[in-house]
């Protein structure tokens, strides 16, 4: 059994270093669920779902070999505050220390199709403990058409559903907050804030400060340089309208085009039929695709296998 480190703790970046954590496998037990296992090693459902396609979520089995997606390639975006990418449910909050830079990860939920979480720049703009929740209309509405009854104001408590901390976004209406309900973690389950774990955010609430800024991405497809080995991370696009009329968003083009992005000043010898493998897979598991060109020029046959896929 391969014990990993924690995605809460900070990894110190190198520079030109674009993956953080290490891989890891662990044996289930008899009462383990795929959820337990994810939540020990913080990890959301989504992610741990699709690292082990063939285990069963809710039996997986006494020693059933289970993934462990720990290494993460970083999201293209700066390297400052909190990066939250959508496509992949996780979140990064990078920070600075003795001239370092560190980062730590975490699992996240974000809104559901029909209440989708925003994308863009903003910033932490309050922080609170105990937080009361004040739904809007529209959520007091959607229950009352369920035959549920809403208060305008929750108290802090078991019941209210942003557990015990709170840090409100510049986007009016927009949270990132704990849960009540740690089980939907890493699903497409809010009203577009962003839930995390309750000893998550518990972790995370003193570490960052008002006025931290906060860029929101959506990018189902990472490459990103460990030493002289170029990594290849896939998730599934997320359905929505406004992706999927983006043709190029479902295809190898971008990754093919993102992979032009990333070596534009170090060339790499790839496997393109790797690519196209992981392409399928869409595992989300970081996968080394290719290495650095010895002597920076591009092989010979790059510009006919790049000129297949664009076209």
């Amino acid at each position: 059994v391969v014990i990993p480190a924690f995605a809460a703790d900070f990894f110190v970046l190198e520079e030109g270093q674009d993956v953080m954590g290490t891989p890891a496998v662990v044996q289930s037990s008899h009462e383990d669920t795929l959820l337990d296992i994810g939540r020990r090693y913080d990890l959301g459902y989504e992610e741990i779902r699709r690292a082990n396609p063939t285990v069963d979520v809710w039996l997986p089995g006494s020693g059933t070999t289970i993934q462990l997606p720990t290494r993460f390639v970083m999201p293209q975006a700066s390297r400052v505050g909190l990066v939250i990418n959508i496509a992949e449910y996780r979140m990064y909050f990078f920070s600075t220390m003795d001239d370092q830079t560190q980062v730590a990860s975490f699992p996240i939920s974000i809104g559901r199709m029909d209440w989708g979480t925003p994308l863009g720049r903003s910033s932490i703009v309050k922080k609170v403990v105990k937080p009361s929740w004040y739904p809007p209309a529209s959520i007091r509405e959607e229950w009352a058409a369920d035959g549920r009854a809403l208060e305008s104001r929750v108290p802090p408590g078991p019941d209210n559903p942003l557990g015990d901390y709170a840090m409100r976004l510049s986007i009016p209406g927009y949270l990132i907050h704990g849960t009540n309900r740690p089980a939907g973690v890493g699903m497409r389950v809010t009203h577009g804030c962003i839930r995390m774990f309750p000893e998550d955010i518990e972790h995370l609430f003193p570490e960052v400060p008002v006025n931290t800024p906060v860029q929101i991405v959506n990018q189902p497809f990472k490459l990103g340089w460990s030493g002289d080995d170029l990594y290849l991370e896939v998730h599934a696009p997320l359905a929505e309208k406004e992706v999927s009329e983006k043709s190029d968003e479902l295809t190898l083009t971008s990754i093919t085009r993102l992979y032009i992005q990333v070596t534009r000043h170090r060339s790499a010898v790839v496997d393109w039929n790797l690519v196209e493998k992981i392409f399928q897979d869409q595992r989300g598991i970081p996968t080394v695709i290719g290495h650095a060109y010895p002597d920076h020029t591009e092989p010979a046959d790059h510009p006919e296998q790049l000129s297949m896929i664009l076209n």
